[in-house]
């Protein structure tokens, strides 16, 4: 069987993650070079990629490499992803692919224009349990949608460093949970109320950022939704999402370690949430990858677009403009819709 070769751009966290799970995960995919500024060689040779380098160009330059994945920091997404579409290689990116409209539309021009896939990394959507709320939303098990609430909330706060190249809270941290709205409802956003302050660090407030929101959603099918964010949560990684309408109410809870309860003298116990990110949605950061291989070996479209990535930028934005502006912001019906809500 002929592999997919892939040359990985980035290898900080998430992109060593990726190019772990390519190499440990993935058969059908032979990750033939990574490229990073800061390369760790010694990690890179351990997982027998041939070619290691600190320069995107080695990527880019080589025929033999079919798809790029794409990890480099966020604000860099929309130009690697032009010159990867000039080089004619397909494309995964991780999210944001930008944190303004005009770049993202660029860099899905540039993509359709060389006839590559881009795919991007809203790996909710391949989370077993988001993918069965949403199934059952769709099916109508939750009758009419009525409401949609999506909590999350990180453990400990990030980096002031990355804070200050994150593009804020709206952009790098509750993007997935403007997608995640649109998978669950297959509705898009109309109207968004933003609610945002500092109170877990001082240092976050004076890099001209937020690290708790509250945001109220008006969806085109008429749904309410909240979304909750913290960038501190001292008791894990909490993960939650539920779906209420006019039939019942659709629950998914925290993953645990073990689903076992201690009921004790001292109090009923249960397992902690993951307490990272990697570890929540381990499965669907292998799965968004073996989509993308299959799609491209199948020839098929991919499942989340770059026009998903740009709905939820555009969400983003309103949610800055209703915070900064303390009032409602409407997205009318042709700036809402991006790609697929399902």
């Amino acid at each position: 069987m002929k592999q997919t070769t892939i040359g990985v751009i980035g290898a900080g966290r998430i992109g060593r993650m990726h190019t772990e799970n390519l190499v440990h995960h993935i058969p059908e995919a032979e990750v033939r070079a990574v490229a990073s500024p800061h390369l760790d060689e010694a990690w890179a040779e351990g997982l027998g990629i041939p070619m290691r380098s600190t320069e995107n160009s080695a990527v880019f330059d080589d025929t033999k490499i079919e798809a790029v994945v794409i990890t480099a920091p966020s604000g860099r997404h929309s130009e690697l992803i032009r010159q990867a579409a000039a080089a004619g290689k397909h494309i995964f990116c991780e999210k944001p692919v930008g944190f303004e409209e005009g770049p993202i539309e660029d860099a899905i021009a540039a993509a359709n224009a060389a006839g590559v896939q881009l795919q991007v990394g809203f790996n909710r959507r391949f989370d077993p349990n988001v993918c069965r709320l949403a199934e059952a939303v769709h099916n109508g098990d939750v009758g009419e949608l009525h409401g949609l609430r999506v909590i999350n909330r990180d453990p400990a706060s990030p980096p002031i460093d990355f804070v200050r190249r994150s593009g804020g809270m709206f952009f790098d941290f509750a993007i997935h949970d403007f997608d995640t709205i649109r998978f669950l409802s297959g509705s898009e956003i109309e109207e968004i109320f933003a609610a945002g302050a500092v109170l877990i660090d001082p240092e976050i407030g004076n890099a001209g950022d937020i690290d708790t929101a509250i945001i109220t959603l008006r969806l085109a099918n008429g749904a309410l939704c909240v979304i909750d964010n913290s960038r501190q949560a001292r008791y894990g990684y909490d993960q939650r999402f539920e779906a209420f309408g006019s039939k019942g109410n659709l629950v998914v809870d925290n993953n645990r370690p073990t689903s076992m309860e201690s009921f004790l003298e001292g109090g009923v116990y249960t397992d902690l949430p993951p307490t990272t990110f990697v570890e929540r949605y381990r499965d669907a950061f292998i799965a968004e990858l073996q989509a993308f291989v299959r799609c491209l070996r199948e020839k098929k479209p991919v499942s989340v677009s770059a026009d998903d990535a740009l709905a939820a930028v555009k969400a983003a934005g309103a949610a800055k403009r209703s915070m900064d502006g303390n009032r409602p912001v409407k997205l009318d019906a042709a700036e809402a819709a991006g790609g697929s809500t399902r």
